[in-house]
């Protein structure tokens, strides 16, 4: 197995994906900003707004925009009358992420906050938004566990928490790893496998992105 052959395997499912002009010029409007390539793939992206529209998401919280890519993929999965809050680290990613997310007409539904999560995840709570339906992490792993705790406090029974890059191509399984995302990744797991209020598991994925993978609980 090689990546190229995940990359035309990714490729050839592409009819059944999807992926529209808004999302493509997301994605190029990313690239022309010199923000780094690690948005989920089309794929991926349709599998978020699917689980968004299983779960009859109307309320979506998203950690970690970069451009807007998988931010357009989820809010295109909220049930009528619902909304997505993204929060974002770099004012410049989430200024590009702005205009991606209104040129594909979703700027009424799109809440964009900027600054440190920690810091933005606990004003939500005390601003009593959500419970929230469906949260993707997809910010810096070495923040996943705190990002984890506080999205416990913003869900309720039935929350469906998605962790991206969980596999970390394979390196998840280093004990010893001085990676700071390797290890906050493995922090993570520990908490899924320990948290008696969720049922998790965790899926290996190959594709245009390279070896990965997602961790998905679902809050009882």
């Amino acid at each position: 197995m090689s990546q190229e052959l995940w990359t035309k395997v990714e490729e050839y499912f592409a009819p059944v994906v999807q992926e529209d002009d808004a999302l493509r010029a997301a994605a190029k409007e990313g690239e022309k900003a010199g923000l780094p390539p690690i948005a989920v793939s089309p794929n991926e992206g349709k599998l978020l707004m699917l689980i968004a529209k299983i779960v009859g998401a109307r309320e979506i919280l998203e950690v970690g925009t970069l451009a807007g890519y998988s931010t357009i993929w989820l809010a295109r999965g909220l049930s009528a009358g619902g909304r997505l809050i993204t929060l974002e680290y770099e004012k410049k990613h989430a200024d590009v992420a702005g205009k991606n997310i209104e040129r594909a007409g979703l700027a009424g539904i799109v809440d964009i906050r900027v600054g440190d999560a920690t810091k933005t995840m606990p004003e939500l709570l005390k601003e009593r938004a959500g419970p929230f339906d469906l949260i993707f992490l997809d910010a810096n792993k070495d923040g996943y566990p705190r990002y984890f705790e506080w999205a416990l406090q913003l869900s309720k029974k039935g929350t469906v928490i998605i962790a991206d890059n969980v596999v970390r191509d394979g390196g998840v399984i280093d004990a010893a790893s001085k990676d700071a995302s390797i290890q906050g990744v493995r922090r993570l797991n520990e908490m899924l496998a320990a948290e008696k209020r969720v049922s998790a598991t965790a899926i290996q994925t190959v594709g245009s992105k390279g070896y990965d993978g997602f961790a998905v609980a679902l809050v009882s």
